[in-house]
Order: structure tokens, then sequence, then C-alpha cells
């Protein structure tokens, strides 16, 4: 009896620094949801794009990507942002999805633009960019480019037009 006490101790004390340990890294990594006010903005594509996802300025964190959904007319992605409060967005900032390395994350960058007239909650940014394939790039270089067809460029193709220099004797 004795030792099932003492092994329910230091089961208790283990759960205990596990919980403050995951608290501690919790409220210092800034993963948590930043308060404040929402915008959104539609993507072509949004790649890998996850809820909860950070919203930068300048390589710094302002928000988090808070909701992701289709628009069923246009087939956009619509994407909700929570931003700091104490960050004012001009209407004319543009909204990019970035990518945090080869093998990281996305996240959305945003850059301000110069106007006067500010977003506020619930408003949508304008203008966006969509998420770049990195794998149909990387494959494109590996491959060589193609036609739009998908096929490569043969050498029997008609040749192309003599250009100015060329067509004056």
């Amino acid at each position: 009896m004795r030792g099932t006490l003492v092994e329910t101790l230091i089961g208790s004390a283990v759960l205990f620094v596990a919980a403050w340990f995951l608290y501690f890294a919790y409220s210092r990594t800034e993963m948590g949801p930043v308060g404040g006010y929402q915008v959104s903005a539609r993507f072509d594509k949004v790649g890998d794009l996850a809820n909860g996802a950070d919203v930068k300025i300048s390589g710094i964190k302002i928000g988090t990507v808070t909701a992701q959904k289709l628009d069923p007319k246009t087939y956009e992605a619509v994407v909700e942002m929570g931003i700091q409060t104490d960050v004012e967005l001009p209407e004319d900032t543009t909204a990019k999805i970035a990518a945090s390395g080869l093998l990281g994350g996305s996240y959305v960058n945003l850059e301000p633009g110069g106007s006067e007239e500010l977003l506020k909650s619930g408003d949508r940014i304008s203008y966006t960019q969509g998420a770049v394939d990195l794998m149909g790039l990387l494959g494109r270089f590996i491959y060589g480019s193609t036609d739009t067809d998908g096929k490569a460029p043969s050498e029997d193709a008609a040749p192309a037009a003599p250009s100015a220099e060329e067509a004056i004797p």
C-alpha cells in the first residue's frame, strides 16, 4: 500500500510539471489567438495554409488565421484573419500567402498600402496573391519547360519569323 501512495505522488508531480511546461510554452511562443478586429481576403489557392497560421507584416506576427471557407459561387478561398487592435491597416493593403521554407508551413504576409482610409472589422482585403506551388515550380525546373499542352517543345516545329534585322538584305 505504501508503494502505491509513493507512485501516485510521483505521478501527480510529473503531471503537474508537464501541465506547467505546456502552459509556459503556450504563453511564451505567441501561439495563441490574437484578439482584435477581423478582416478577410479571397485567394485563388491557399496551399497548405492552416487555421491558426500567422499573419505577419515585415516578419512580425500581428494576427492569426481564424477561419477558411470556399465561396461556392466563385470557387475562391475566403480566409478570415484576426488582427491586433494596435495595428491599423490601410484599405489598399495587399495579402500574400508565403511559405516559411521548403518544408515549413504557410503564413499570410501583409504589405500595407498608402491609403488614408483604414480597414475596419469585417472589411475585406481586395489585393491578394495566392500560394505558389513550389513542387510544380521544382518539377518544371528539373524536367525543363513545357508547352501549354504539357509537351516538350519539339525540334521540328515551324521556325520563328525572321526579325527585322534578318529580313533587310
